[in-house]
């Protein structure tokens, strides 16, 4: 499926963002323009109009003979008798009428603004007092978009009309399909409509609406493109991912993710799957490393064991023989009864099976109790002790922490030169309990030094319990179940030191 794919969810994702935002700026690039050309369209008819207006005022001023010319003027002359101003020339019966009936005809300046090669066509119709029509361009359509009203609109009934009235016409604005029309009633009587086609702004429009679907339809598609590689290039990091993690599942524990930008957060989760596959790479080599050993150590009791009763199983045996060859046997069981018990052990420390006491305990009063068990082994050695401890408060597993000093006194009497020495201290420092155990023997060479706590790791002069290479690295568990460290220093010739280091609360 598609939507399985993380760069296809991604790629959707943001072709839809991409369309809207196109969509959007589009359909508002497009409005603005339709605006734009509807308010040109509205500021004309209103000019039109407005001129229209003042033509159809001013119609029956001073001096209009019968062509509607002026024959007297602003300068001064007497004003004939005339239609108030606001009045059509078809107001009141014919007979009433000032100089008998009269065709109505525009100032050139107005019928120059509605000539039919205009590309929008204007046009205008007027109507009278009655609803009627009076005049209308040659090129109106014969209904405007909205009939006048019948009775046009005008003062309230008990308002009688002035000459000199003034009010604002009243004014209205239709669209409707390829016309626009303004619509004004006059405030004293009767109404004119002027209008224009709206073919060329429409033609316009659709052809701006082309250019912008044309143009978002290119972005669509370079974005898209562009999209799809940007998430290829984003998910390609994912994908080393996954190759390498196949790799290791494979059995290629060395395989590692080679990225290039590390402060990335795809970056960042490469470095800790690093720092994970190396913990495990290394966690399996220590693995087999630790079948191979423990396999080797329980192999050796095991031979000895079947070699023994096979040569005593061989032919008749003496009472001493059968009993010597048990002792053997013995030995031989106990010694893989520690083996055995110290692979449990670090079994369950590694499982976190092994449960630590969390008791208050005395530091000093456990540092001398392991000095006075390990004081005959030290007469034997002539190895003299030597405790520089104070009460020190601690919580935890007292027998364990005893277990780990022993051990340490045990291989620091077991490796040191005749007459030597071995002192022990505890102190405290920065809410840790510090407890060192130095010796005056061999040391440990250099390039033994590091795997000292490996288990079942034995040199010459490693430090090791038992002979088993287990000692050191379950008294590195213990510690470290404890919340604490333990570290070593050494130099040949001159002596170790042992520092543990304990969390007191």
């Amino acid at each position: 499926m598609i939507f399985n794919s993380i760069r296809a969810r991604l790629q959707i994702w943001y072709g839809l963002l991409l369309l809207v935002i196109l969509a959007g700026f589009g359909i508002t690039a497009y409005e603005l323009e339709r605006g734009h050309f509807l308010g040109r369209i509205n500021s004309e008819l209103d000019r039109r109009a407005n001129l229209l207006a003042d033509s159809l005022h001013h119609r029956g001023g001073p001096g209009r003979g019968p062509g509607g010319g002026m024959e007297g003027g602003p300068d001064g002359g007497p004003p004939l008798e005339g239609p108030p101003p606001g009045a059509f020339p078809d107001d009141g019966p014919p007979e009433e009428r000032p100089g008998g009936p009269r065709e109505f005809q525009l100032p050139p300046q107005a019928a120059g603004m509605f000539d039919a090669s205009d590309p929008n066509n204007f046009y205008y119709i007027i109507y009278g007092h009655d609803g009627g029509e009076v005049r209308r361009s040659t090129n109106a359509p014969p209904q405007p978009l909205t009939l006048a009203a019948s009775t046009p609109p005008g003062p309230p009934p008990d308002e009688p009309q002035r000459p000199d009235d003034r009010r604002q016409p009243a004014h209205r604005f239709f669209v409707q399909g390829d016309r626009a029309e303004y619509h004004l009633d006059m405030p004293l009587g009767g109404s004119f409509v002027v209008g224009c086609s709206l073919a060329p702004e429409l033609l316009a429009l659709r052809l701006v609406a082309v250019k912008l679907t044309l143009v978002g339809a290119i972005i669509l598609v370079l974005g898209l493109g562009g999209g799809w590689w940007l998430a290829s290039r984003a998910i390609r990091p994912i994908d080393d991912i996954s190759a390498a993690a196949a790799k290791i599942s494979a059995g290629d524990l060395a395989q590692r993710i080679n990225l290039a930008d590390t402060e990335s957060e795809l970056g960042r989760l490469a470095t800790v799957l690093n720092s994970t596959f190396a913990r495990l790479e290394a966690a399996f080599a220590q693995q087999q490393q630790f079948t191979s050993d423990a396999a080797h150590e329980l192999r050796t009791p095991v031979s000895v064991m079947l070699t023994q009763t096979q040569l005593s199983l061989s032919r008749e045996r003496s009472p001493a023989e059968y009993r010597q060859t048990l002792e053997t046997c013995q030995r031989a069981a106990q010694r893989m009864r520690r083996l055995i018990e110290s692979l449990l052990a670090l079994a369950r420390l590694d499982a976190g099976q092994e449960a630590m006491k969390r008791l208050p305990f005395d530091l000093a009063t456990v540092i001398r109790d392991c000095a006075d068990l390990v004081q005959p082994l030290a007469v034997e050695k002539q190895i003299s002790v030597v405790l520089e401890v104070e009460p020190l408060a601690c919580t935890g597993d007292s027998e364990r922490i005893a277990q780990v000093i022993t051990n340490l006194l045990t291989n620091a009497i077991n490796y040191n030169r005749p007459q030597g020495e071995v002192r022990v201290t505890n102190t405290l420092q920065n809410g840790s309990a510090i407890i060192t155990v130095r010796d005056t023997g061999q040391g440990i060479s250099a390039e033994d030094l590091p795997r000292v706590f490996e288990r079942f790791y034995r040199s010459d002069k490693s430090r090791t319990s038992g002979g088993q290479g287990l000692g050191l690295s379950i008294c590195q568990a213990i510690i470290t179940a404890h919340g604490g460290t333990m570290e070593v220093a050494s130099e040949v010739g001159v002596g170790t030191t042992f520092t543990v280091r304990l969390p007191v609360g």
